[in-house]
């Protein structure tokens, strides 16, 4: 059995070279400071400088993705009022790419790439409530139905229905022991003018640090079909990390004013 600290230092040593530029912010772009160029513009060149600063973690690289596909790696959990992540999963070139938000109370919102006007979207969403979960991939259907309910239902619970896990898939990562669990899914969204559009997707949950991660992509069902290669695409390169990452993430100390 490895040692948990034994396993945090070696992961700690493997960044120590480069932190330094990260917390800089070097001119290529900065994991902790955000990229200098859009994440949704490296293209498939984009996915050796991805693989270099994942060997500088000590990560496994990026597996190759479809042509037409850009590679992402970003922290989630930059402000104190979050655990950092490191989240890496590539999404079609085109989409466009929204990060969280820093402002001196923390961060907000989280990573998402999509083609919004068509309904095509991949989003995070961290589910603090289960905490650290094991062995992900025996946990029953019911598990990943709350874990993709809550993801989907962020501005609130009344906006969907007939929600349905279809299938769950149980999947090895390259990392340490990790797992995820490819979980295909359909519901109906009710939109604010009343109308019903029947949803499609596909989700790639896994458990990291303190919580469940979920990434999940979905269409409307009229483009799964055509969208659904792409949708797999996303999910099966999700990966995500934690170890190590809260003590080289910079964030906002604490004032005297936040007591």
């Amino acid at each position: 059995m490895v040692d948990e600290s034994s396993s945090r230092r070696t992961f700690l040593s493997n960044v120590a070279f480069t932190s330094a530029a990260i917390v800089a912010g070097a001119s290529t772009g900065s994991l902790v400071q955000g990229p200098a160029e859009p994440a949704h513009a490296l293209g498939g060149g984009g996915l050796a400088k991805v693989n270099a600063k994942l060997s500088g973690y000590g990560l496994p690289p990026m597996k190759k993705f479809p042509d037409g596909f850009s590679p992402l790696l970003e922290i989630w959990g930059k402000g104190r009022n979050r655990t950092p992540l490191l989240v890496n999963f590539a999404h079609p070139l085109d989409w466009v790419v929204t990060l969280p938000s820093q402002d001196v109370n923390g961060e907000d919102g989280t990573i998402q790439a999509g083609e919004y006007a068509k309904g095509d979207t991949a989003t995070l969403f961290v589910y603090a409530d289960p905490g650290k979960v094991k062995d992900i991939g025996s946990q029953p259907k019911k598990f990943f139905e709350d874990a993709i309910i809550k993801a989907i239902s962020q501005k609130g619970a009344n906006i969907y229905q007939d929600f349905k896990v279809i299938a769950t898939e149980a999947v090895k990562g390259e990392y340490k022991e990790q797992e995820y669990v490819l979980v295909d899914f359909k519901y109906t969204l009710l939109t604010g003018a009343g109308f019903e559009v029947q949803r499609r997707g596909i989700a790639s949950v896994t458990s990291e640090g303190d919580a469940v991660q979920v990434l999940w992509t979905a269409t409307i069902s009229a483009r799964f079909k055509k969208l659904e290669p792409n949708l797999r695409s996303i999910a099966q390169s999700f990966r995500c990390y934690a170890d190590g990452l809260d003590l080289i993430v910079p964030v906002r100390p604490q004032l005297e004013d936040d007591y």
